[in-house]
């Protein structure tokens, strides 16, 4: 089952509309969607090795549009939306005790999450929530974003044909791994923040 759907998803990253598909899960991700874009990204640069920095640059620019509606959620809707997407995540009762940290370290807390499996969307919609400055936000955001997607991507580029056979050789210890990992960022949301 894990093969097809490890083709499956290598052919759809092959897929004529494969763009689209990443930039809307880029910019879902951002803002409430849990799954990240990483599932598709890489699939897509080993499919298609030529397209790399426009892969690289569609999935940062989206989820960095993604971020900014987190944010506007954080600052606009929080009572109806963004609550629910914070309780979703099991942070809602450390929610305030986060918030005293946001106000001294928020541009750092937002160029870390940026970067690491942590789920973005909580610091884009706490950033709102906050009224970090949208210039630092942006300025973290597309920073941590752009240097997470693009150093995936230069790294695959790079090792492009080994690296698809290595996760092929591995799928489903990679793929152990890989859930470990996004878990792993759930459970830090909620013990260590």
């Amino acid at each position: 089952m894990l093969r097809r759907l490890y083709d499956w998803t290598m052919d759809l990253a092959g897929h004529r509309h494969a763009l689209v598909a990443l930039a809307v899960i880029s910019f879902a991700e951002s803002s409430f969607f849990p799954i990240p874009p990483d599932v598709l990204l890489i699939p897509m640069i080993l499919a298609a090795r030529q397209r790399t920095w426009l892969i690289a640059t569609v999935c940062t620019v989206a989820s960095v549009v993604g971020g900014v509606a987190g944010y506007a959620i954080g600052a606009l809707l929080f009572d109806t939306l963004g609550q629910p997407i914070v309780v979703f995540y099991g942070y809602l009762d450390r929610f305030q005790e986060f918030q005293v940290r946001y106000e001294e370290w928020g541009a750092w807390i937002v160029a870390g999450a940026g970067f690491t499996p942590f789920p973005y969307k909580v610091i884009t919609i706490t950033s709102g929530v906050m009224d970090l400055d949208f210039g630092v936000f942006m300025a973290a955001s597309t920073i941590s974003r752009g240097a997470r997607f693009f150093l995936l991507a230069a790294l695959l580029w790079h090792f492009g044909p080994p690296i698809r056979a290595f996760i092929e050789r591995y799928l489903p210890q990679l793929t152990i791994i890989f859930f470990v990992l996004l878990l792993g960022g759930f459970v830090a949301l909620r013990y260590l923040f």
